[in-house]
């Protein structure tokens, strides 16, 4: 799957997910899991065999992944459709609770909407092989004043100069 972070292509990610909840783990590596998961086994948190990073779908309770921000060095949040915006609410929500690691998108998302998933904190962008293509990288640059705050500058235009 092709990945963007920090708008720059990667091809080496070490994060390997894990989407079925009955699949057995080797607890070692870096682990994206399902939060409902990963809030059944709060242990794998502090292993020193493996890294895990939660993925979040809209419905999940954030409640309890606030209170372990310092501990995920990624925090993956899945778009399963194109429709579903709430992607955009969770990563506000979280770098507004202070988190400062990866923050990646997964899922349905489409080219237009990457400058509008980074300025809600965004770092990361994970595509699957047939949406993504070089031309993506062109998005981040399209839009160059915004009037409202966000995630990249909190200031509303008429303070911005």
């Amino acid at each position: 799957m092709p990945l963007l972070i920090d708008r720059k292509p990667v091809t080496d990610d070490s994060w390997r997910r894990v989407d079925d909840e009955t699949e057995q783990l080797p607890l070692q590596g870096d682990l994206i899991v399902p939060l409902a998961l990963l809030q059944q086994h709060p242990e794998w948190l502090n292993s020193d065999s493996v890294r895990i990073a939660p993925l979040v779908r809209g419905d999940d309770d954030l409640a309890p992944l606030l209170e372990r921000l310092e501990q995920l060095p990624l925090i993956a949040v899945e778009f399963p459709v194109f429709r579903d915006g709430r992607g955009f609410s969770i990563a506000r929500l979280l770098r507004r609770a202070g988190y400062s690691g990866q923050l990646r998108a997964c899922g349905q998302f489409a080219r237009d909407q990457l400058g509008y998933l980074e300025r809600c904190g965004f770092n990361a962008f994970e595509f699957s092989d047939e949406a993504y293509s070089e031309e993506f990288l062109k998005a981040f640059a399209e839009i160059s004043v915004h009037y409202q705050g966000c995630a990249d500058d909190p200031r509303p235009i008429y303070l911005q100069h």
